[in-house]
């Protein structure tokens, strides 16, 4: 027996244990992988759920060093999607039973944005005959918009620490109170307080990570006790001032390897949660969301975003589909999560099983 396959025999995994299952060779990694299979198999089954993705607008506060949209990079148009504009996707996802969607923003939180969101919900819920489950991902918010926007219907929220480490954090953002690691970690744990499923996620590769730095990641995701994950290959992008460390990078494929490795290992770790296959994933390897969910994936997000805004969304560069119209990603995502050897859910919201759950234990 192999030191990898000893170590994915123990119920829990050390940090030590973690770093040598992320340094898995070509060989010793597809032991990982088929243990994830087999975890993914017995506690989640073999459904994809498809979450609707739109992409409200690209207007942000922050100015994080990686991220396309970042409030300093002037080379983009900003834009924010109407109300008819959102309403109309959403019904498209609920006459195509995708059962959910996520709306994602760049973040903001003045009084107008909170109020206009709460009013959005309404209009969507009403929309769809009030069946339709949100997921929002817009940042840190007030804890008073954080509960009218349950209030109003939205779930489930998914707010990415992009890393665990407060370090190499403070390396990736402006160092001030509008990007705080604490104010992050303070509103993951507000989220759960008021009983949203929560979600968060990483970046792959960054610049000054290690692997370390990665295994810390999925012991946080552990300690913070999600119920959802997004995760991926970080991708560098021109017009950000991280890009002038791309020197420092893995090889793409190198990246894609790692993100299906911590895939695969959040999966046997955290076995009931929901995790994302993510776009990233097929930037690098056309393959890339097929091959995530057969090492543990079991959520996929078509984006409903009209076209004619999707080049000004660009977080990272070469994001691909940007210019299909949003029957064209369905039937190219049924195609995939077929070819991975799984079934659609569809018509299911897909809760996570670990928030019923956790959920059941709170009361």
């Amino acid at each position: 027996m192999t030191t990898i396959e000893s170590i994915l025999t123990q119920e829990d995994f050390s940090r030590e244990d973690l770093i040598t299952l992320l340094e898995a060779d070509e060989t010793d990694r597809q032991f990982i992988y088929n243990r994830a299979a087999a975890v993914k198999k017995e506690f989640v089954g073999n459904k994809v759920y498809f979450r609707g993705l739109v992409e409200f607008s690209n207007r942000c506060v922050k100015n994080c060093f990686y991220c396309g949209v970042r409030a300093g990079n002037t080379s983009i148009q900003r834009y924010e999607l109407t109300d008819r504009e959102v309403t109309e996707a959403a019904r498209f996802a609920f006459e195509n039973r995708f059962a959910s969607i996520v709306i994602q923003s760049g973040e903001r939180s003045s009084k107008k944005f909170a109020l206009r969101i709460e009013k959005l919900l309404h209009k969507i819920h009403q929309a769809t005959d009030n069946e339709l489950h949100i997921t929002l991902s817009m940042g840190e918010q007030p804890e008073d918009t954080y509960k009218r926007w349950y209030e109003a219907g939205a779930h489930r929220y998914l707010l990415r620490i992009e890393v665990s480490n407060p370090d190499l954090y403070k390396k990736l953002h402006p160092d001030n109170i509008t990007h705080d690691y604490h104010r992050r970690l303070e509103a993951l744990r507000m989220l759960k307080r008021l009983g949203y499923q929560v979600g968060t996620g990483v970046m792959i590769g960054l610049p000054f990570q290690t692997t370390a730095d990665l295994a810390d990641d999925l012991l946080f995701f552990k300690e913070m006790d999600i119920d959802m994950a997004g995760m991926g290959p970080y991708i560098e992008h021109h017009d950000t001032p991280l890009y002038q460390y791309r020197h420092l990078l893995l090889p793409r494929i190198e990246r894609f390897n790692l993100s299906l490795k911590m895939v695969a290992l959040l999966r046997i770790m955290m076995k009931n949660i929901n995790i994302a296959a993510t776009t990233a994933m097929q930037t690098i390897d056309p393959q890339g969301r097929e091959k995530a969910i057969m090492v543990g994936s079991n959520v996929l997000m078509p984006n409903l975003t009209p076209v004619k805004y999707r080049e000004n969304y660009l977080l990272y560069q070469d994001k691909p589909c940007i210019n299909e119209e949003a029957a064209e990603c369905q039937g190219c995502l049924e195609a995939r999560i077929h070819m991975a050897g799984a079934e659609i859910g569809y018509s299911e919201w897909g809760d996570s099983k670990h928030f019923a759950e956790r959920k059941s234990e709170g009361e």
